[in-house]
């Protein structure tokens, strides 16, 4: 069996307290092997700061990492020039004074304006260059932006996250890789800084479609524990008392503990919108259409995740679904 053997290496541009946080397994090989480091590369661009983008470049920075920033709302980038990130005026001037750039986009449209508009991140590349999109986009899209990146020289990878705000502000993402191999490993150190694992899945599309799938399930989950909360309440039952049977259970899952209470208060600070979550089930049906695989458990929640948009929710915490099915009970009661 082989054995992991771990090799950390003091880099002089990082502080003993951001050291802590990088010294993470760089490189893997079996027993007598002859191991290499990597450093990571010296000038990394990210593009959108957001409710996942922000933490995911604060990691960056506090791990010394020489960061510039681009959003098309400048001010939601001020926080991290406050602490040393660079910012430049589009993403084709990011791309084009850094060795690898990060994206991370609400959705497709906006990926591939990103990637491959006027002033997009793609006028900026060229070889030795590398760009990471990690948004959540359809294959499709995916395969758009990494033909518009390749045909500029530089390499491209897909890296979709598996996680919302806490996860990425503690470090704690999972990324689910496609694409360029050698890129995929150039910029390991860096998806380790920001997240706990990673998972290369071969060519461009895959990614795209574990994330559809790993969201449609979540998204399914949330719809049906929001209809176990409210049949609770409405038997009679604690709904606390439910999330806490829930959470020892077989079927415990810490999304469960985590939104349960507050769920019950009406309360959605929003982790992840409800208007992503809908449009992640949208591209995951699409997905099942092109390989004609009925899904129609995500096809009955995504639904219910249009009714809470159509309530004004869409902003809030996708567990807000809850609400559209509050909605059509006092319907239901009210006639």
């Amino acid at each position: 069996m082989l054995k992991k053997s771990f090799v950390f290496q003091r880099l002089p541009m990082f502080s003993s307290h951001s050291l802590k946080r990088f010294s993470v397994p760089i490189s893997y090989a079996s027993p007598g092997a002859q191991v290499t480091t990597e450093q990571p590369p010296s000038r990394v661009g990210f593009l959108g700061i957001g409710i996942m983008g922000s933490p995911m470049a604060h990691n960056l920075l506090k791990a010394g990492i020489d960061l510039t920033v681009w959003n098309r709302t400048k001010t939601k980038c001020d926080p991290l020039i406050t602490l040393g990130a660079k910012y430049k005026a589009s993403p084709e001037e990011v791309a084009a004074s850094c060795d690898i750039t990060f994206a991370m986009l609400a959705d497709p449209q906006s990926a591939v304006d990103v990637a491959c508009g006027k002033h997009g991140a793609a006028n900026g590349l060229g070889p030795g260059k590398g760009y990471v999109d990690v948004s959540t986009v359809d294959g499709d899209t995916s395969k758009l932006i990494s033909g518009r990146i390749k045909s500029s020289g530089a390499s491209f990878l897909e890296a979709p996250v598996s996680g919302s705000k806490k996860p990425a502000e503690d470090g704690q993402l999972i990324f689910l890789t496609a694409g360029d191999r050698n890129l995929y490993e150039t910029v390991g150190p860096l998806l380790d800084i920001m997240g706990k694992s990673k998972f290369y899945l071969g060519d461009v599309g895959q990614g795209a479609a574990m994330k559809l799938v790993v969201n449609m399930i979540m998204g399914s989950m949330m719809a049906s524990f929001s209809e176990g909360l409210l049949l609770s309440e409405k038997v009679g039952l604690d709904p606390n008392v439910l999330v806490k049977v829930v959470s020892q259970g077989a079927i415990s899952a810490p999304m469960y503990s985590t939104k349960g209470p507050s769920m019950i208060q009406s309360n959605y600070p929003t982790a992840f919108p409800l208007k992503h979550q809908q449009k992640d089930l949208r591209l995951a049906l699409g997905l099942a259409e092109s390989v004609s695989q009925p899904i129609p458990i995500a096809a009955a929640a995504n639904e219910l995740y249009k009714v809470a948009k159509s309530q004004g929710l869409s902003d809030h915490d996708f567990s807000a679904v809850i609400e559209a099915l509050k909605s059509k009970f006092q319907h239901s009661e009210n006639q």
